[in-house]
């Protein structure tokens, strides 16, 4: 999958500087040409209508990141609560059989037979009960990275328009960008953009 992102980015990258060369030597009118370097240069020389974003940094300090990280940190504390504590029980309850089963205190081999068997059950129902809870906060998770992914794009796509840029890319750390101009980097522009918009649901 990274080397598909790798690839796709690449791509990318070569086709707008690919563009941008053919519009800057192209048989186009001086007039235009002027237009477009007017808008592509700054004091360093040209300036591509690309930018990136620092996905590991606005994660961080996006608002409604960090709340939804909180939430869902909350949750798998509550639910691994829960686990200790049926685990406890159940625990508690294997070692008074275990003392009960030493000292030959059940009343016949029947009634030993079926505290096993309750014991055997209770086991089950907390293994069941654990898959089921990790099940149900790996789609919490899912759930919430794909809200979180849906409000960025959606936000971006407000933040470029009027549009500013022709492609803004995402890194976390070296991945897909080796190398760029800090100069490209609209990492806070866009936290500051996202935070302004975020009211946080009571």
């Amino acid at each position: 999958m990274k080397n598909i992102n790798y690839i796709i980015n690449g791509v990318l990258i070569v086709a707008v500087i690919v563009l941008f060369i053919l519009q800057l030597t192209g048989g186009r009118s001086h007039a235009k040409n002027s237009g477009i370097m007017e808008a592509l240069t700054d004091s360093t020389g040209i300036h591509l209508p690309v930018a990136y974003i620092r996905t590991d940094s606005l994660l961080a300090n996006y608002k409604f990141s960090t709340d939804l990280n909180e939430a869902y940190i909350k949750k798998v504390e509550d639910k691994k609560l829960t686990i200790n504590q049926r685990t406890e029980s159940f625990r508690k309850q294997v070692l008074e059989y275990q003392q009960k089963a030493q000292q030959n205190a059940f009343y016949n081999q029947e009634r030993q037979a079926q505290e096993e068997s309750r014991l055997q059950g209770l086991q089950r129902d907390l293994e069941n009960y654990s898959a089921q809870v990790e099940r149900e906060l790996s789609i919490e998770s899912a759930k919430m990275q794909q809200q979180l992914f849906d409000t960025i794009v959606s936000a971006v796509k407000k933040f470029n328009n009027p549009r500013k840029y022709q492609l803004i890319l995402s890194n976390v750390g070296t991945d897909n960008l080796y190398y760029a101009d800090d100069s490209y980097d609209i990492t806070k522009e866009v936290i500051d953009f996202l935070n302004a918009r975020y009211v946080p649901s009571k």
